[in-house]
């Protein structure tokens, strides 16, 4: 390391550390765009001290390891309104502390927020470099590397075993983003978790000792609870195996019976209906004689065709005329395919919601903006994405929605109309790492602590506070 000026010379990316919050290293991404410094936080609680407002939080401050915590506390300073890269505005704690560069320091200022989703635990803005930082953006580690074995030493008073829930992850892929976050939320909080492929698993039916069992013969009735995201084509064995986790007392996160009515669109939106929740107006027939009748149902073309179990916007259709319509309907028709017929919201203008509820409470929200000039209001696929402010008819209804369909977990899809907020689909394996990367919101670790409450089980703090108090 050199210096300009008295200035110190950076790379993009530099070790530094946190003493007096006992955090002898951590990764920070310098950024002279950003003009607050931050720091991930998670578990963040404000509370008195000497009548003063302090706050304690938790912090992994090794990217990739979740069993790596350190507690911390410290006095607040401010709470200040943050926009994130993402747009998003959050309002955050901000703290004073040192922090410690290849043996010189400084104080600076801190926010706390979670950064889960960000490729950086810490984030070093302008204001803690002003006549001190050079930044040579091409350069990376000029304070010098960290080698892993010397981080393990360094956090080896900080790192866990495994002590709270043994929880099984009933999916497909385990590559899968979302199921590898779901992973990593539980390994974060303590808890033991385990991948299994719906496919691989097999039962016994039985009075007295009913079992379930996984490719080799491992026994699955250990398991404390399930995470079921059940592929659409493998809705019926997932939803049997489910309901025999559930006959044998093992909690599922969201239960058999939820997920196979969430997955049938029809009687879906019927239990949505009889719930005095909006929808689209939607026709539905058997018999190709009745096809004008459908389309005028729903105000004529353009229209939304969506088959009856295609998830996630696969199987849906928008066809613009008239005669393109009525061959689509016939076509699907006479390949016994049941499909739905929909109004075609056009003032949506290719633009609906995402929001994310959790054990009854809504998490997060996103926008979804379907490619410019192509009116694809009810599609999903194909899409950008931006974080939104939603109103609170909109959150009403994303909570009953997912209640009216029995989800603990839940995606539920919005559109905007005229008529004022309608309810598109509730879809009970949502994806949630775009939703996390535009919101910044630790969904997956809302979805564990739905677990932990419905099990009464609590989480022991990480350990001692021993330097955070220091001043």
């Amino acid at each position: 390391m050199t210096k300009q000026n008295q200035k110190i010379i950076v790379g993009s990316e530099e070790w530094c550390e946190l003493p007096l919050l006992g955090i002898p290293a951590v990764k920070a991404r310098v950024d002279s765009g950003a003009r607050t410094s931050a720091l991930h936080a998670f578990n963040i609680k404000p509370f008195k001290r000497d009548a003063a407002t302090w706050v304690s939080f938790e912090v992994h401050p090794l990217q990739n390891n979740r069993r790596t915590i350190i507690r911390c506390e410290a006095r607040v300073i401010d709470k200040r309104v943050i926009k994130s890269s993402s747009g998003l505005a959050e309002k955050r704690y901000v703290i004073r502390t040192t922090l410690e560069h290849n043996q010189i320091s400084w104080e600076i200022e801190l926010t706390l927020t979670n950064r889960d989703s960000m490729g950086y635990r810490m984030l070093l803005g302008r204001e803690a470099m002003i006549g001190r930082i050079l930044v040579d953006p091409e350069a990376s580690f000029l304070g010098g590397e960290i080698s892993t074995a010397a981080l393990q030493l360094k956090y080896a008073e900080n790192t866990r075993e495994y002590s709270g829930l043994n929880l099984a992850l009933l999916a497909s892929n385990p590559d899968l983003p979302s199921n590898v976050r779901i992973m990593e939320a539980a390994e974060e909080r303590g808890h033991q978790i385990k991948f299994y492929d719906i496919r691989q698993c097999y039962m016994k039916l039985d009075y007295e000792h009913p079992k379930i069992h996984y490719r080799g013969g491992e026994n699955l009735g250990h398991v404390d609870a399930v995470i079921p995201r059940i592929r659409p084509d493998l809705t019926p064995y997932g939803c049997a195996l489910v309901r025999q986790f559930e006959s044998m007392g093992i909690y599922s996160l969201n239960s058999a019976e939820s997920i196979n009515q969430s997955r049938d669109k029809l009687h879906a939106l019927q239990l949505l209906l009889r719930n005095g929740l909006q929808i689209p107006t939607t026709g539905f027939a058997d018999s190709p004689i009745e096809t004008d009748e459908l389309i005028d149902m729903v105000n004529g073309a353009p229209l939304i065709l969506k088959l009856l179990e295609g998830p996630q916007g696969r199987g849906v259709v928008l066809s613009e005329s008239r005669k393109t319509s009525e061959s689509l309907i016939n076509a699907f028709k006479s390949l016994q395919a049941n499909l739905l017929v929909q109004e075609f919201i056009k003032e949506a203008e290719g633009k609906d919601l995402r929001l994310f509820v959790v054990d009854g409470k809504l998490i997060s929200s996103m926008e979804r903006h379907a490619q410019v000039g192509d009116f694809r209001a009810n599609l999903h696929r194909n899409v950008s994405t931006t974080a939104v402010k939603i109103s609170s008819d909109e959150k009403r209804l994303a909570i009953k929605a997912a209640k009216a369909m029995g989800l603990k977990v839940a995606g539920v899809d919005l559109i905007r109309s005229n008529k004022g907020p309608l309810l598109l689909e509730v879809n009970s394996s949502p994806r949630i790492d775009d939703i996390e990367e535009v919101t910044g919101k630790d969904i997956a670790g809302a979805m564990i602590s739905a677990i932990e409450r419905q099990l009464g089980w609590k989480r022991a703090l990480a350990g001692p506070i021993e330097t955070s108090t220091k001043k």
